[in-house]
Formats: C-alpha cells, sequence, structure tokens
C-alpha cells in the first residue's frame, strides 16, 4: 500500500491502517482464498450470458431496489438445501455476505454499542466494528477451538452486546458449531440486556453460514430455527460451495423484523441489475453449481488425514476439525512464516492465519492437491533442517 498523503483528513483512527486482503498472487496453486477451485459449467456460463443480455436494454432504469424475484430464488434454495422454506421477506441480499455484515452493523452497532464474538475467529468482523463505531469483545474458544459456551454466555451477560456474531463452520478454524449451542445462546440473548438500550431491548444472534454447504451430511442449517427465533439472522454466501466468489452476491436469512431494520441502511439500488440476473442465472443450475461439492469434502477428508501422516520437528501435524472447504493444520509451525514463503517459491500459495503455530489451505483440484501435497513435503524437510 502506498502511503496515504499527511495532508489528507483521514479519520484518525484508521491513521496507519491498511486495507484487508489476502494475497493476490498470480502462482500455478492458490489454496489462500477458500474459493471454489471448479470453473462453472458451460450451461451456466450460457444462462448468466442469456440473462444479461436479457436486460441489457434496461440498464438506463435503475434496478429492483428490493430484488423480489432473487429473494424469491434464495427461498427456493433454501427449502430444497436446509429443508427450511423462508418468506421472501424474511430474505435479503447485498454485494457478498460482506456487505450483508457491514448492514448488521450499521443496523445494530453504532456508538455505544459492542459487539460479541469468539476467537479465533473472521479477521473481518472487527474492522467491520471499527468502520461502525461499534465495540469490539471476544470470549476465547477451547484449545480444540470448539466455542466455550459458558465463557460465552458469561460474557453476554457482563458485556451487554447488541449483537453476538458466531461461525459455522468456524472461520479460520473451520470448527462446527452444534445446533444445540446455536439454540443455548438463543435462548440466552432472548432475556439477556444490551448495554445502553432501552428496557426490553435484547441482542440478535448472528450465525456467519458461509461455508454451510461443505458441513457432513446430516448436519442441520441454523436457518431451520429462524420462524421459532426472531433474534436470529443467519448469513450466507453464493461465493464459496455455489462457485461464485466473482459475482458477490451473498444473502441474510431472518426475521422480518431484522430484514425491515437492515433495509434502512441499505444504499439505495445496492443490487445492480447484472448481479441479480447473474444470481438468477445460476440458481436455474443450483445442481451443476454445486455438482463438486462433495467431492471437495472428501477431498478436505483425505487431506485431513495426509496431514495427520505428516511430521515436523519429531511431532505429527495437528489438524483442526473442519466442515468447511479449508483445513487449519500445524499447530507447532515455530517458523510458519518460512513455510508459507517456501511453498510460495514453488507456486503454492496457501494462507497465513489464525493463532501462532498454524496454516490454512483450501481445498483445491485434485492436481492442484498433489502439488500441495509434494510441496509441503519437501518444505516441512527443508525449515525443519534449517
Amino acid at each position: 500500500m502506498s502511503a496515504i498523503p499527511q495532508n489528507l483528513p483521514l479519520r484518525n483512527d484508521l491513521i496507519g491502517e491498511e486495507p484487508y486482503g489476502a494475497p493476490q498472487l498470480d502462482v500455478p496453486v492458490c489454496l489462500n482464498v477458500n474459493e471454489n477451485p471448479y470453473q462453472p459449467d458451460p450451461a451456466v456460463c450460457e444462462a448468466i450470458a442469456r440473462r444479461v443480455r436479457d436486460i441489457a436494454p434496461t440498464l438506463n432504469r435503475y434496478p429492483d431496489r428490493e430484488h423480489i424475484e432473487l429473494r424469491q430464488a434464495f427461498s427456493d434454495y433454501l427449502a430444497r438445501e436446509s429443508n427450511t422454506r423462508l418468506d421472501v421477506d424474511e430474505l435479503w441480499g447485498a454485494n457478498g455476505s460482506n456487505e450483508i455484515m457491514l448492514q448488521l452493523f450499521q443496523a445494530f452497532g453504532g456508538p455505544g454499542r459492542t459487539a460479541l464474538g469468539a476467537d479465533p475467529t473472521y479477521s473481518m468482523y472487527p474492522e467491520y466494528a471499527r468502520d461502525t463505531f461499534t465495540g469490539w469483545q471476544l470470549a476465547h474458544r477451547k484449545a480444540d477451538f470448539t466455542l466455550d459456551i459458558e465463557a460465552l454466555i458469561e460474557q453476554i451477560h457482563a458485556v451487554g452486546p447488541s449483537m453476538v456474531l458466531l461461525t459455522s463452520p468456524n472461520n479460520p478454524t473451520g470448527t462446527p458449531l452444534p445446533m444445540d449451542e446455536i439454540e443455548r445462546v438463543l435462548e440466552v440473548c432472548e432475556t439477556a440486556e444490551v448495554a445502553g438500550a432501552n428496557a426490553g431491548v435484547h441482542p440478535i444472534v448472528v450465525i456467519d453460514e458461509a461455508y454451510v454447504e461443505f458441513r457432513k451430511s446430516g448436519t442441520e442449517s441454523a436457518v431451520s430455527l429462524i420462524k421459532a427465533h426472531p433474534n436470529l439472522a443467519v448469513s450466507r454466501t453464493m461465493s464459496k460451495a455455489f462457485a461464485f466468489a466473482g459475482a458477490r452476491v451473498g444473502y441474510l436469512a431472518a426475521s422480518k423484523g431484522i430484514i425491515d431494520c437492515v433495509r434502512i441502511v441499505r444504499m439505495p439500488y445496492h443490487l445492480s441489475a447484472v448481479t441479480q440476473a447473474a444470481a438468477l442465472a445460476a440458481f436455474e443450475h443450483t445442481d451443476e453449481q454445486l455438482s463438486r461439492v462433495e467431492h471437495l469434502r472428501e477431498t478436505r477428508e483425505a487431506t485431513a488425514a495426509w496431514l495427520e501422516t505428516q511430521t515436523y520437528k519429531g511431532e505429527p501435524l495437528d489438524v483442526a476439525e473442519s466442515g468447511s472447504n479449508f483445513l487449519l493444520f500445524g499447530g507447532h509451525f515455530d517458523k510458519r512464516d518460512e513455510i508459507f514463503d517456501e511453498l510460495l517459491k514453488r507456486g503454492v500459495l496457501i494462507r497465513v492465519v489464525g493463532p501462532a503455530g498454524w496454516l490454512r489451505v483450501c481445498m483445491g483440484t485434485d492436481e492442484e492437491m498433489a502439488r500441495f501435497r509434494e510441496a509441503l513435503t519437501q518444505v516441512l524437510r527443508i525449515v525443519e533442517a534449517a
């Protein structure tokens, strides 16, 4: 990042900050940002082109700012994927789940408000808090990265957050979040106080399900709890399992009350007509878009088993349990930056993220994973001997 001129009136709290983002490097094997590595099916590309071509003559007009047709597509998809039928007014779309999260912070955060998370967690959450002048507090997870439910409940009562933000599966660890723990947090928040708010105001619970399609078979989604819990908001995205990262489409499932709060802070016409058309085309071909999910699950399990056979300085590598399309591994890498650099020299880009001693790799194609295994085997021996 180039130096910002000192004569610009950048907010004082932003001075010295860097833009968020994983490295974008032109290397043969990119396994660092948790994308679906498989390109959309040709039929999907044709459908996108057709839909965009159809709406192109209308681009002189603003799009449907309520994106009703797309919200109906979200409803149809969740009825199929999570066995839960939600009304159109219980759904909301935006430019990726990042914008969904920012809108939630804009609506429920702000000066005098606090959001509560459980670390390690997604590194963008404190930036949403910073950008909306919201306090950010944490309850620490257990050593195996599962939620310390008692510590979290204690923090809810001590902090009085307006939002409790949990990720399922967790990022960057991949840790699943059991439904009974979600329900317990929901029940606590139904009566907990929000610091500085009027009497009778209680926290909302936000479950970030960006990677939920990669969950193990038979695992329920938190969207199934929305009808029973009006204080629940579930964030989803088409970027990951749906192989649609470049389209930037996220969506929120929640009670009508929460959706209406988000609608207050949304920018006018925030979803372009082109974005809506592309997303509708993708939903026309849901089977094709999700066709590689099961294979990526199998790749994850096989990669985890392989990593557990590897050693570093005489100790087997630790691998965190994952319900996502990535794995956090290592546990005792005292030279993780060197390991990252050596992998990069071999054309393999992974991620330095999460607690010290760990690295994260997302699942690629079979060929990419073979390159990763070959490179990591070489690199561990080199760094170990240095």
